[in-house]
């Protein structure tokens, strides 16, 4: 059986260190900033102006939300629903985006004295985003109502949107996709920012923030707090894996202190199954928090996230959690089933080299789950990878990831001829196919990567930001490090390379595939941990090895740690 924690690639990354940022760092450094983190806020665009608001981020900084597209038709609907206490539906994907801007929003019309509905398709009976059977299912459950808000879905939905004007029923739209070919849904307002010229960071629930900020300026509540749905608009805008900067930095920023003492019981439950505790970071959410969040949602219904976000009550609150604790379990079984099978459907892994893409179906697969699965081959093989569930009935749901240089999007719409539909991001994409459609579709998608990489792949490289030596980490510089936190899209943590340093040996292992270390360069020692070392086959040592600076919480105690992310015997 091929080991599933250890990467493949057709060669091994090329460390690449960027060059030194120059004047603008020498720029920053004049204003008390250490050497180096001037140089990373260099490379950031951070101009000396701006550095007080990248390291010290403050809620009066937010913008008027009604400089958003539309914003002021939307909220001026919202207002009206709750005068007029009408029934209203709010129908939002399955993802943590959409099942944390429901929350927001549902929270803030309880706060004007209404009672909302939240729905949620099921992901395998009525697939991603508005579909007539979904607004069937809704109209069911609790009956037609007089307005439809759909949340982080809806941009490219006008055939629905068209036939909910023709019932009657209202719709606005909050949403952060791009928009169809076909131009825009005929709703009563569309709160999107690819319709205007900024705000383009913004996913769903930073949306949904934006639009309650507009309604207390319109209508102010006595006593309702937005800053309370901080933790989950650092829940929403993690997990979907938006650029951590501008407003959306400020938010998460606040977000995550936010949910490191959240009064939320549902969320204090999740913490607890997941193993949280003390400060709140961005792994945090993305590798603990949100996979069982979007577990439910994966296999089953989101609603039990739903419901844990939502929850008043401790003991039920713990209940869901621990049900979507079981549920992430269920989904890491079934996706390890899926990429075991995926990659033996690729035969020969020598012969993928040859390959500018990676296109594989099969009707034995759980449409939940092909996404992580494509994003892990993809990362493997440094090819942009797209994997389809086929169902009963020969429709072929994928999903596809890519990789820098390649936008899935603009190839998708090279192929669209082969597809029922499609459309998504650069980085990350879905389709709907006829299986007989597969192998041609297969054909076209890599001729549309082989004609971008010009017949040449590009090798995976390893970006490190800056060189450094243990005796540049100093208490001014963490300091000053733990100010440019969160990390994450547009934001990413910090690479260093550290050369010449001498392990000491042997070192600890940690459930028997990580080791715990002492390193030493210069008399100066850091421990590191580094994950899935290649015990037994350790390089030969003085090594140079790349890195990353971590703060962790342990027994009350902020603690800095080192972890490796690749090790060489020293150039």
């Amino acid at each position: 059986m091929l080991p599933t924690d250890i990467p493949i690639a057709p060669h091994p990354p090329r460390w690449q260190v960027r060059g030194e940022a120059g004047e603008q760092a020498a720029r920053l450094r004049q204003t008390g900033l250490p050497r180096m983190i001037a140089e990373l806020l260099a490379m950031r665009g951070v101009e000396p102006e701006g550095v007080r608001d990248f390291l010290v981020p403050r809620l009066s900084a937010l913008g008027d939300p009604f400089e958003l597209p539309e914003m002021r038709a939307l909220v001026e609907r919202l207002l009206k629903a709750v005068d007029g206490n009408e029934r209203v539906v709010l129908y939002g994907d399955y993802d943590v985006d959409g099942v944390t801007s429901m929350s927001l929003l549902h929270l803030t019309l309880k706060a004007y004295g209404l009672v909302s509905h939240p729905f949620m398709p099921h992901r395998l009976a009525e697939g991603y985003g508005l579909s007539l059977d979904g607004l069937a299912h809704a109209f069911e459950d609790f009956g037609k109502p007089d307005l439809v808000v759909a949340m982080d879905c809806g941009t490219t939905s006008l055939a629905e949107v068209a036939w909910l004007k023709e019932q009657g029923v209202d719709c606005v739209i909050i949403d952060h996709h791009q928009l169809s070919p076909d131009g825009k849904p005929d709703c009563l307002a569309l709160v999107n920012p690819q319709l205007g010229d900024g705000y383009h960071y913004f996913c769903t629930v930073g949306l949904a923030f934006k639009v309650a900020h507009a309604m207390l300026k319109t209508r102010m509540v006595p006593g309702f707090d937005l800053k309370t749905c901080l933790d989950l608009v650092a829940l929403g805008t993690v997990a979907d894996l938006v650029p951590l900067v501008g407003e959306n930095r400020l938010l998460v920023r606040r977000g995550l202190e936010a949910l490191a003492e959240t009064p939320r019981v549902g969320l204090c439950a999740l913490k607890q199954i997941a193993g949280v505790d003390g400060f709140v970071q961005t792994h945090h959410v993305g590798y603990r928090l949100s996979p069982r969040l979007n577990a439910a949602g994966r296999l089953d219904t989101a609603f039990t996230a739903l419901n844990l976000l939502l929850s008043e009550d401790r003991d039920e609150a713990m209940m869901f959690a621990e049900l979507l604790d079981g549920h992430n379990k269920d989904r890491q079984g079934v996706e390890l089933k899926v990429f075991e099978e995926a990659v033996a459907a690729l035969g020969d892994l020598r012969e993928v080299e040859k390959r500018a893409a990676i296109v594989i179906g099969s009707r034995a697969w759980h449409p939940g789950v092909i996404g992580i699965v494509a994003s892990r081959i993809s990362r493997m093989f440094h090819r942009p990878t797209i994997l389809v569930a086929i169902d009963e009935s020969g429709m072929g749901k994928g999903s596809g990831r890519s990789v820098p240089g390649f936008s899935l999007v603009e190839a998708i719409g090279e192929c669209r001829e082969y597809l029922v539909r499609g459309g998504g991001h650069a980085m990350a994409a879905g389709i709907s196919l006829e299986e007989e459609k597969l192998e041609v579709f297969r054909e076209a998608f890599e001729a549309s990567a082989r004609r971008a990489f010009e017949g040449e792949m590009v090798r995976p490289v390893l970006d490190i930001d800056l060189e450094l030596e243990f005796r540049d980490l100093t208490a001014e510089f963490y300091e000053h490090y733990r100010l440019m936190e969160p990390f994450g899209q547009q934001n990413s943590e910090p690479v260093f390379l550290v050369r010449g340093v001498m392990p000491k040996l042997p070192a600890r292992v940690m459930k028997e595939k990580h080791l715990r270390l002492q390193l030493r360069q210069n008399g100066a020692e850091q421990s590191a941990t580094w994950f899935n070392a290649p015990i037994g086959n350790l390089p030969k040592a003085p090594w140079d090895v790349v890195m990353r600076i971590q703060r962790n919480w342990f027994r009350g105690e902020e603690r800095w740690q080192m972890t490796l992310d690749a090790v060489r015997s020293a150039e």
